[in-house]
């Protein structure tokens, strides 16, 4: 009896979340070993499909970066990175399209919909989502990467479509330029971006951390919340670095585009998600305008 009476109590807590935020649009980012770990994985996707059954509405984006790399070395090529960007040339931009688009994307959709969703996997060159164009500089730097581009403009029309008509969509990093050619897109910016285009009323990163930490070899110095201001100023001081600035920059995108709450939860943890969303402590990092 005490088990069912907690358990009970954790619906009743969840109540005003659910009520809050029901009829909303949730954003989020996914990537990560939280997407290869089978365990994990199903964890996050019995999470957004949750959140639609109690009336929340999640939108899906996805990378893949080492689901290509691992596609290019059976093929005989070595991936090549610059600045922490992928030299994507013509073949490799057919490989990542193969990869983010195919497999990945439609695993991600076959998982929520055997978890009960309703799922629809698209890349930004579906209604021309995701209009993008060759990147020329990267840091104040010229650069010529091949095939990897940034965001002109995102079309949400079709994916609000989606999320109105009941689906999760789910959408990988692949953007299209004005001659149809096919771009890699930073799957953390266009996750913010489409976040502020939607009005979510939360974005959320899922990362391989437990959120943002003040020394990033120590777990226990997790700072559970900071603001837009504090995060710019981490970064200009050399206090963020590497692989956490892309993950950041989206967040930031997200919060000056409008987005209210902006989290950076761990993919790893078990329903991370859910925690964040419908307790009272959550978890992560929130970082707010």
């Amino acid at each position: 009896m005490e088990e069912t009476a907690l358990r009970a109590q954790i619906l009743v807590e969840a109540l005003p979340y659910i009520r809050a935020f029901a009829d909303t649009t949730v954003v989020i980012k996914y990537g990560g070993a939280a997407m290869i770990d089978p365990e994990m994985k199903r964890a996050v996707l019995q999470d957004l499909v949750l959140l639609r059954y109690v009336g929340i509405k999640p939108v899906l984006v996805h990378g893949g970066g080492p689901e290509v790399s691992a596609l290019m070395r059976r093929l005989g090529r070595e991936p090549e990175f610059r600045g922490g960007l992928r030299v994507t040339d013509a073949e490799t931009m057919e490989v990542a399209e193969m990869v983010l688009g195919g497999r990945v994307n439609k695993d991600l959709v076959d998982g929520l919909q055997r978890a009960g969703g309703r799922a629809v996997g698209l890349s930004g060159k579906d209604d021309r989502t995701i209009l993008a164009r060759k990147m020329v500089e990267h840091d104040g730097q010229p650069v010529d990467l091949g095939f990897v581009g940034e965001i002109v403009s995102i079309n949400p029309d079709l994916i609000a479509m989606l999320v109105e008509s009941g689906y999760i969509p789910v959408l990988s990093s692949v953007g299209v330029g004005e001659d149809g050619a096919s771009y890699n897109i930073n799957a953390d910016h266009l996750a913010g971006r489409l976040a502020a285009e939607l009005q979510a009323a939360k974005f959320i990163a899922l990362t391989d951390v437990p959120g943002l930490l003040e020394d990033p070899s120590d777990e226990s110095t997790l700072i559970r919340r900071l603001s837009a201001r504090e995060v710019r100023a981490r970064i200009a001081d050399g206090r963020i670095s590497g692989g956490m600035i892309p993950k950041l920059e989206g967040c930031l995108m997200a919060s000056d585009g409008g987005v209210e709450r902006v989290h950076i939860l761990d993919g790893r943890l078990p329903h991370a998600m859910i925690m964040e969303l419908f307790t009272d402590t959550g978890v992560g990092t929130l970082i707010q305008r």
